[in-house]
């Protein structure tokens, strides 16, 4: 017999929903059938799979020890906690920036992907779980019903601020925020082109999976969502703005495009900068990738949201108002200081 106690991470969902996670080589036509012979129980009484599980829950697997390591595929360990510790090592530049028992936020470099796009990328996502390993406040075994992960991405070549949900609560309140835009995210870049006062540009972002590209329209269209971008200029010189910008609505590639769109691309930007630009800034600036920099994140204050997303409250209430900056990649400082003066 083995016990299963239910944890924070796993509680609110099914039991059945739950069994398909902790026992993924088992048809789910076999686990009701157990169930109804009562060698699967909740709380050491007959279920039927539908019962929402709660903090402390017991869940007892009446199988043979051969049985339940071929259903839940823990005969030989999880392959995948080499794949996390080999990412932890393996990827360099990473760093820390704010960590609670929830949340934690990460810069990330130039170069690195957020999220994995094939089977053998490794990304952030994948030394976020193993740092969390090697730290021991994560299980193998946890792994198995709850995982990690990034609540936001980054352009493998624009850096900054990551958010990753340790916890289940963590996730859900940073998906939470993100969705309501309570969370307020700001750039820092330099674009082509003299920009002198402060703007909000909306317009629809319509995406082509095939090229992975967006084009920004200025109409309403069935395939398009519709954008929001707030940009304040710092700095300017001959031909170039060193622009903050806000992304209200948070959509792919939505400042690279939006600015583009307004004729307005940003340096070293090789999907929207135009060509003969795009030619002049990497020979100017040896640049390889666009100058975009994910630099400040500002949560809201517990006491203004607090009506509305009550239950999220013990995540929330230790970010209230807190302001979490990530340090600027050399390269941007370097061409930064090449463009602009101090006044």
């Amino acid at each position: 017999m083995q016990q299963l106690t239910i944890g924070p991470n796993e509680s609110g969902q099914r039991l059945d929903k739950y069994l398909k996670k902790a026992l993924p080589n088992a048809p789910m036509s076999l686990l009701y059938k157990q169930m109804r012979n009562k060698n699967l129980t909740l709380n050491g009484k007959k279920t039927e799979g539908k019962e929402i599980l709660k903090e402390g829950d017991v869940v007892k697997c009446f199988f043979s020890e051969e049985t339940f390591a071929l259903f839940s595929g823990r005969e030989a360990g999880d392959p995948r906690t080499q794949e996390y510790a080999k990412a932890y090592q393996a990827l360099k530049g990473l760093k820390v920036l704010y960590e609670d028992e929830n949340i934690l936020l990460v810069h990330k470099p130039v170069g690195i992907l957020s999220q994995k796009a094939r089977p053998s990328d490794a990304s952030l996502n994948e030394w976020m779980i193993g740092y969390l390993l090697a730290k021991e406040e994560l299980k193998e075994s946890d792994l198995y019903t709850f995982c990690p992960s990034v609540c936001n991405r980054l352009d493998r070549n624009t850096s900054g601020i990551v958010i990753c949900g340790k916890s289940l609560a963590g996730l859900q309140a940073m998906s939470r925020l993100l969705k309501e835009r309570t969370l307020r995210k700001y750039y820092l870049t330099i674009c082509h082109g003299i920009i002198d006062a402060p703007r909000e540009i909306s317009g629809y972002l319509s995406k082509d999976p095939k090229t992975n590209t967006v084009r920004v329209l200025s109409h309403e269209s069935e395939d398009a969502d519709p954008i929001r971008t707030r940009y304040v200029p710092l700095r300017q010189s001959a031909e170039f703005t060193l622009l903050e910008v806000e992304l209200i609505t948070g959509k792919t590639h939505q400042i690279r495009a939006h600015l583009a769109s307004a004729g307005h691309a940003i340096i070293g930007d090789p999907k929207y900068c135009p060509e003969a630009l795009l030619k002049k800034d990497r020979s100017c600036f040896h640049l390889k990738s666009q100058l975009l920099h994910a630099m400040r994140l500002e949560f809201p204050s517990w006491e203004k949201i607090k009506d509305d997303i009550p239950q999220g409250g013990a995540v929330l209430k230790p970010l209230s108002g807190l302001i979490v900056t990530s340090p600027l990649p050399e390269t941007f400082t370097r061409i930064r200081n090449k463009l602009f003066t101090e006044s």
